[in-house]
């Protein structure tokens, strides 16, 4: 028998149930609903069907999935129906890769304030970037981008940051042509970087004015308003990091980017290595070392990963996946029609892709053997809690 990978699922059924007792009264409801959906996830209690294959006629039992946006199990999947939406979107042009970085005292505050600086790290990235890139000091045009959030660190401490993913070009004032930017250049890091933690900042003091920044803890006394402004005042003198990488090498590797970063959670299991009475070891890139030895493994308690895993629980309506500019949902398929005609580009024939897709997804057997590939038909569905009949007898050969 093959060896069965440990699943973050697995973490949860073993030690969760006596975390949360010890834990009562200090995880949100949102956390709490994570966990059970982990917990759930392809087990008997979401329901599920029995199968059997029409080749071998090995009988097997499919559970059904969460859904969570949370689960390791579940976004791939979702990432996969994700891209093939996208596609239409990608332009024959360079594809630029900028990331926006909060400062360690501003992320410690994001966690008792995901809503407001979560939105604020989202909106004041894209508006720099569009502003910047309509300044005809630097590239005069406007430009759309893709932006992504994650919140963690590769040891899953708490590091929020969004992913920036942005045509290298855009559209001149009047409409009337394509600006490109500069051969392997996009926008200057530098005068990206002191934007943003310009505005970030005035809009963190004005959500602060408004009330609608909470403080708990070491940092309840940041509610007073004079003691706030001192607390903010080192922050407006230290660099914050802004990183655009290399441009990617065509629409593709933009493509194969995306599905490893728009629906990743904070650790996949295939990052897991063992669970043990040491606790859960797990592989991390340590980005301060060099070459091979970056990488390496880490074990934490049990209670500490489950502690740091729902530390990246996102409030329920987040959207962790926004465009802006040319790519905004309300006038995207305009704007890149008229790009296209500027650029020459013949357009991608969506409708007949939509179609095909959808005539091999039909054609597709929902369930196939995994012992010799055949499809394998329903015998019997069964809801949450329902308890699973024996299959039905082998119809007798007429």
């Amino acid at each position: 028998m093959g060896h069965v990978a440990l699943e973050v699922a697995d973490i949860f059924r073993t030690h969760g149930s006596a975390w949360r007792k010890a834990q009562r009264g200090h995880l949100s409801l949102g956390q709490l609903k994570v966990m059970s959906a982990i917990e759930q996830c392809r087990s008997a209690a979401l329901g599920g069907h029995v199968l059997r294959c029409e080749g071998c006629r090995q009988v097997e039992i499919a559970y059904n999935s969460c859904r969570n946006r949370h689960c390791p199990k579940c976004q791939a999947g979702a990432a996969r129906r994700w891209l093939q939406a996208r596609q239409a979107d990608l332009l024959p042009v360079e594809y630029y890769h900028v990331v926006f970085t909060l400062p360690a005292p501003i992320a410690d505050i994001a966690y008792q304030n995901k809503a407001v600086i979560y939105g604020l790290l989202f909106d004041m990235a894209a508006q720099v970037l569009l502003t910047i890139a309509g300044d005809p000091k630097h590239l005069g045009a406007s430009i759309g981008a893709t932006m992504v959030l994650h919140t963690w660190g590769s040891a899953l401490t708490h590091h929020p940051h969004v992913h920036g993913i942005v045509p290298g070009g855009g559209l001149s004032p009047d409409g009337k042509s394509w600006v490109s930017c500069k051969p392997g250049f996009f926008l200057s890091v530098r005068v990206l970087s002191r934007l943003f933690r310009r505005r970030f900042l005035e809009e963190l003091q004005a959500a602060h004015r408004r009330g609608r920044l909470q403080f708990f803890g070491e940092h309840a006394t940041l509610a007073d308003a004079s003691v706030f402004a001192r607390w903010l005042a080192p922050l407006r003198q230290c660099e914050w990091v802004v990183y655009a990488k290399r441009p990617f090498a065509g629409p593709q590797a933009v493509l194969a980017y995306l599905s490893r970063y728009t629906h990743r959670v904070a650790i996949a299991n295939s990052r897991l290595v063992a669970m043990d009475e040491r606790g859960v070891t797990f592989g991390w890139k340590d980005y301060r070392a060099k070459g091979r030895t970056r990488h390496k493994t880490m074990t934490l308690g049990a209670d500490e990963f489950m502690r740091r895993f729902l530390l990246h629980v996102l409030p329920g309506g987040l959207h962790r996946i926004r465009h802006y500019g040319l790519l905004a949902n309300g006038s995207r398929k305009t704007n890149l029609a008229r790009v296209r005609e500027l650029l020459h580009a013949v357009p991608a024939d969506t409708s007949q892709a939509r179609d095909s897709g959808a005539e091999i997804e039909h054609a597709k057997p929902c369930f196939v053997c995994l012992h010799c590939g055949a499809a394998m038909l329903v015998l019997q569905t069964f809801t949450r809690g329902q308890t699973i009949r024996a299959p039905p007898p082998e119809p007798h050969a007429a």
